[in-house]
């Protein structure tokens, strides 16, 4: 599973309310609708700058604070392939991948605002075409990168009737 698009840079401890403020939480429940606001709170327009594809790239401890589970979502309904960061907030890793939104840990340290990036999830390689710098990051087991495929495990379990990975 490779992906490109550009990187959208970011810190440490981005926060689920930073992803999106629980203020808009209420206002629809259509999650393309609410993507609008991702980000908005620490970077204002954020989503007009976001093309699909592109990726959000942290520092360390990503999706932090809380459980909620419509952070992962709404940052897959706003067209982000896949988040990168050095470490993410473990109920926020498990959501992410359980909806179908791929997780990159990685060193984010050589990675700027703007660049082009290749992610291969597979073989946990970042390509920084930009740069020319190969990052390597930890690969996805083979399960992860199955759900992913299928867009989730809720989608998989649709599919398969069985959380059963086939042979």
């Amino acid at each position: 599973m490779e992906l490109k698009g550009k990187a959208h840079k970011f810190g440490d401890d981005i926060n689920t309310d930073y992803i999106m403020s629980s203020r808009h939480r209420t206002q629809t429940l259509d999650y393309v609708q609410l993507a609008r606001h991702l980000m908005e709170d620490i970077r204002p327009g954020f989503y007009a700058g976001v093309r699909p594809g592109d990726f959000i790239v942290a520092g360390k401890n990503f999706g932090c604070g809380s459980s909620r589970e419509y952070a992962p979502k709404i940052i897959k309904a706003g067209g982000i392939s896949a988040i990168l960061a050095k470490t993410f907030a473990r109920i926020f890793y498990r959501n992410a991948i359980n909806l179908g939104l791929p997780l990159v840990e990685c060193d984010t340290e050589r990675i700027n605002e703007g660049d082009v990036l290749r992610v291969d999830l597979i073989r946990g390689e970042v390509l920084n075409e930009s740069s020319g710098i190969s990052i390597q990051a930890a690969p996805l087991p083979e399960f992860m990168v199955t759900l992913l495929n299928e867009g989730g495990t809720a989608n998989f379990i649709r599919k398969y009737k069985v959380f059963k990975l086939p042979q």
